[in-house]
């Protein structure tokens, strides 16, 4: 049975850093897309990255590009978004999702992902 457990969230002050963990079981990544989204109270649940088969393409929001990495272990069993300077705007409740390795040029679309983890909350402030 495919799931997903992310951990990592916590409170950090501006300009610092998280590192999330997304850890599969019931799959190996090879062949699928594994994408971190996060949702802000009142506000729609938005795309953040993505990671990709075999040869594990990376995508990007605008929002976090220069500021986050994906990244997965040799074993390709856990999924890591490292995340820094991290801002105010960067609060939300952090979920990491599987889904067929062909959505990558479509990833940021919640409904091409059939599994959700339970998500880890980050909040930035001072």
């Amino acid at each position: 049975q495919l799931q997903l457990v992310e951990s990592g969230g916590g409170l950090v002050q501006p300009g610092g850093s998280l590192r999330l963990s997304c850890a599969a079981s019931g799959f190996t990544l090879d062949y699928y897309t594994i994408g971190w989204f996060r949702q802000a109270p009142g506000k729609e649940r938005e795309g953040v990255s993505c990671i990709s088969g075999p040869e594990g393409r990376t995508n990007y929001a605008d929002s976090v590009k220069g500021r986050f990495t994906i990244s997965r272990d040799n074993a390709k069993t856990t999924v890591y978004l490292q995340m820094d300077s991290l801002k105010p705007e960067d609060t939300a409740v952090y979920y990491c999702a599987v889904g067929p390795s062909i959505i990558f040029n479509v990833w940021q679309a919640t409904k091409m992902y059939s599994r959700w983890g339970q998500g880890t909350q980050v909040t930035v402030s001072s």
